[in-house]
C-alpha cells in the first residue's frame, strides 16, 4: 500500500522532472475544458469540475499506486452525479462523495483492490457503453441549441423532452458543435501529441465572442467562475441522510475503484509498470474525501488523460501533481476567460468523450464473443440506459459470476433432508 511516488523519488533526475513538467502541462490543457464540461453535464456548477481536477487529481497522483495515473472527474460519473443532485441537491452529492471516500479507504485497507479482476469484462463493457449513450443524449440539447426548461434525468423522458423542444433548434449552435468535433478529430490524426482539444474549443468559443453569435456560453448560463478555491468545510451529517445516500455512495466508490484500477492497468501496459492496486484504492478514497470537503465531484483515475500523460512523456507521479497545480494556476489567474467557453463546443467535446468511452475499436470483438457474454453485455447496457447503475451493476455482476462458476463446472450442492 506504499504510494508509488516514494519508490520513484530515489534517483529522480532533472531530466525526469523536465519531462514530467511538460507532460503535466500538456494534460492540464486537456483536463481544463473537459473537467468543466463534465461538471456541467453532471448538473453541477462548472467550478466543481476544476476543484475535482485540482484536489482529487493531486491526491490520486501523490498517494496512488501508479506511476502515471491522472485523476479528476470522469464521464463515468455523470449519470450517478446527475441523479444524486436531482434528488438530494449538491449537499447530498458532497456527503455521498465523502462517504464513498471512506468506503474506498476501508476497501483499500482490507486489500480489496485485487478483486476488480473478478468483475466480468462483459459487465464493464456493457455499463461503459450504456454510460456513453446517456452522456451523448444529454449533450444533444446544447449541441442543437435547444431550449429545454427542465431536462429529465431518465433516458426515455429525456428523449421525449428533446423532441418537444425541436422548434427551438439553433443552426449556429449545431455548426459550432460539429466544427469542434471536426477540428479535434483532424488534429488528433495529423498531430496526435498536439493538444487540439483546447485549440478547437478556443477557436469556436472565440467565434461566438467576436461574432456575437446567439449561443450560450458558461458565463451567460452560470455566471462568472470564481478565481479561488473555496475553503474546505464538512457537510452536515445525520444518520437518516447517510442511510438514504448509502446506495449512491456505494456506486460512486465502485465506479471510482474500478475505473481507476482499469486505467492503471492500461497505463502499465503502455510503460511496462506495475501498479499497486490497494494503494490506488486508498488514494481514490483520500481524493474523494478531499474533493468533497472542497465541494467538488467524485474523482477517479481517467484513462484518456492518463494515456495523454504517457504519450507526452510523463513517467512519475510528479506529472499528475503538476497537472493539478497547473489547473489551479489557471483558475487563480484566468478564471474569467473560461466564462467565454461556448456550450455547443463543450457538447462536441463530450460527444467525442462518449464515443471514445464506447471503444468502437472493440465492437467487432464483442460481437465475436460467446453468446452468453454478448447477452450479458447487452443486458447490462440496457439496464444502465433504462434503469440505473445500481441495478445494472448488481444484476450484471451476479449473472456474470454465476456464468463463470457454470463454465468451471462447479459440482452442484448436495441438499440433505433436515429430518435425517
Amino acid at each position: 500500500m506504499k504510494p508509488k511516488i516514494l519508490s520513484t523519488l530515489p534517483g529522480y533526475t532533472a531530466a525526469l522532472f523536465r519531462a514530467d513538467v511538460l507532460a503535466g502541462l500538456t494534460v492540464a490543457m486537456v483536463a481544463l475544458p473537459l473537467s468543466i464540461a463534465i461538471a456541467i453535464a453532471s448538473g453541477a456548477a462548472p467550478v466543481t469540475g476544476l476543484i475535482t481536477a485540482i484536489v482529487g487529481g493531486f491526491l490520486i497522483s501523490a498517494l496512488g499506486g501508479s506511476r502515471v495515473q491522472i485523476g479528476g472527474p470522469t464521464g463515468a460519473f455523470i449519470v450517478v452525479v446527475y441523479g444524486v443532485i436531482a434528488e438530494h441537491g449538491h449537499d447530498g452529492l458532497v456527503l455521498a462523495t465523502l462517504m464513498s471516500g471512506v468506503i474506498l479507504l476501508v476497501a483499500g485497507w482490507f486489500k480489496a483492490g485485487s478483486l476488480v479482476k473478478h468483475i466480468p469484462e462483459a459487465v464493464i463493457n456493457g455499463f461503459t457503453i450504456g454510460i456513453a449513450i446517456i452522456i451523448a443524449t444529454s449533450q444533444l440539447s446544447d449541441l442543437l441549441g435547444l431550449t429545454v426548461a427542465d431536462l429529465p434525468a431518465d433516458f426515455l423522458p429525456k428523449i421525449a423532452a428533446l423532441w418537444e423542444a425541436r422548434d427551438t433548434f439553433n443552426l449556429r449552435a449545431l455548426v459550432l458543435g460539429l466544427a469542434t468535433i471536426a477540428i479535434i478529430v483532424i488534429l488528433r490524426r495529423l498531430l496526435p501529441r498536439f493538444p487540439g482539444l483546447i485549440l478547437a474549443i478556443a477557436l469556436c468559443s472565440a467565434a461566438v465572442a467576436l461574432l456575437s453569435l446567439p449561443v450560450d456560453t458558461i458565463q451567460s448560463r452560470f455566471g462568472a467562475l470564481p478565481g479561488t478555491l473555496p475553503l474546505p468545510q464538512f457537510p452536515a451529517l445525520s444518520v437518516a441522510r447517510m442511510i438514504d445516500l448509502l446506495p449512491s455512495a456505494l456506486i460512486i466508490a465502485f465506479l471510482a475503484g474500478v475505473e481507476s484500477l482499469l486505467s492503471a492497468k492500461v497505463a502499465d501496459r503502455m510503460i511496462g509498470g506495475n501498479t499497486r492496486p490497494n494503494a490506488e484504492v486508498i488514494a481514490n478514497g483520500a481524493a474523494n474525501i478531499g474533493s468533497a470537503l472542497f465541494g467538488g465531484l467524485p474523482a477517479t483515475g481517467a484513462i484518456a488523460r492518463t494515456a495523454t500523460n504517457v504519450h507526452a512523456g510523463g513517467r512519475t507521479p510528479v506529472a499528475g501533481m503538476v497537472h493539478a497545480l497547473a489547473i489551479l494556476v489557471v483558475m487563480l489567474l484566468a478564471a474569467p476567460l473560461a466564462g467565454y467557453l461556448a456550450m455547443p463546443a463543450l457538447a462536441g467535446l463530450l460527444l467525442i468523450t462518449a464515443w471514445n468511452m464506447s471503444e468502437p475499436q472493440h465492437w467487432k470483438r464483442h460481437l465475436a464473443a460467446r453468446r452468453s457474454d454478448r447477452v450479458l453485455l447487452v443486458l447490462t447496457l440496457v439496464l444502465t440506459v433504462l434503469t440505473d447503475l445500481t441495478l445494472a451493476i448488481g444484476v450484471g455482476v451476479a449473472i456474470g459470476l454465476a456464468l463463470r462458476l457454470r463454465r468451471r463446472e462447479v459440482p452442484e450442492a448436495r441438499w440433505h433432508d433436515p429430518e435425517h
